[in-house]
């Protein structure tokens, strides 16, 4: 049985994150071959491409975490109809210098959550704007806007039952475009 590693990129720094939380909860959902492992980026300096010659331990770290890793997870809030800017940070930071990035190649899947009602369907379009100029693979469907709002979690931070079983099959599909990308 092969093993995958996959590196999750959460787009909040916020402790009591809901898109860490559904990170966390949806990781739980994946056959026992997969892993997860959330990559910090809260502590990468900003992008300064003065830096690509010898950049900060922090950005290694995170350059190396993503060469390890078979697939992508990104979960992310929405800010101002886009994706936060220490997300837009961390995939800058991790693609450069130009034709080195750490990206390439990877295949992705994005979820994330927020208290509004479209949950966060802007950020997740432009985050895929920005991952097919970086050539990284990503699951297109099912695509999962998720509205952050009583029952979404249970008392022990797990997906509710009704949340669980949509997410349960954009797992299941997930697993099969990591599967496909990296045969």
């Amino acid at each position: 049985m092969s093993s995958y590693r996959i590196a999750v990129v959460v787009g909040s720094l916020r402790r009591d994150s809901f898109n860490r939380k559904l990170a966390s909860a949806v990781a739980k959902l994946a056959p026992a071959e997969f892993s997860f492992r959330q990559s910090q980026i809260g502590d990468l300096p900003l992008y300064n491409q003065d830096d690509d010659a010898s950049p900060a331990a922090p950005v290694k770290r995170l350059k190396g975490e993503l060469a390890a890793a078979q697939g992508l997870l990104f979960v992310t809030p929405e800010y101002n109809r886009s994706i936060p800017g220490v997300l837009k940070n961390a995939i800058d930071q991790a693609s450069r210098p130009y034709g080195q990035s750490a990206w390439a190649g990877k295949p992705a899947g994005i979820l994330g959550a927020s208290p509004g009602a479209f949950g966060t369907a802007m950020a997740q379009q432009h985050l895929r704007n920005i991952l097919a100029y970086l050539d990284v693979p990503t699951l297109g469907q099912p695509e999962a806007f998720i509205q952050a709002k009583d029952g979404l979690f249970d008392e022990a931070g797990d997906l509710a039952a009704g949340p669980k079983g949509f997410l349960q099959g954009w797992m299941d599909r997930y697993v099969a475009w990591v599967k496909a990308h990296t045969a």
